[in-house]
């Protein structure tokens, strides 16, 4: 339990399995994020550097989503698959388009 009182208590999706459709989609949805989130950055006045600065608001993952360290593209993928797991866990079916 968290200091103020809050313990988290995600959805437990271990037992939702991604079908080859779905895990495809993954690294869409990963690269979408990605870009989202520099996109706020950029619009923050964050600009790429070699180190991240919170005052000079700079920041190394401020590249194109090819270019991501491994790690980096795993914690966005992990992202889109746990995101994918919670709506089929939650009853929701998605359906590939025609």
């Amino acid at each position: 339990m968290a200091e103020n009182g809050w313990t988290p208590a995600p959805l437990d999706t271990s037992g939702i399995e991604l079908d080859a459709g779905l895990l495809a989609l993954v690294e869409e949805l990963a690269e979408n994020a990605h870009a989202r989130w520099a996109r706020r950055r950029f619009a923050e006045g964050w600009r790429p550097g070699a180190e991240r600065s919170d005052t000079a608001l700079t920041h190394p993952l401020l590249v194109p989503y090819p270019e991501l360290p491994e790690p980096e593209k795993e914690y966005d993928r992990e992202l889109a698959v746990e995101t994918l797991k919670v709506v089929l866990g939650l009853g929701y079916r998605i359906v590939p388009p025609a």
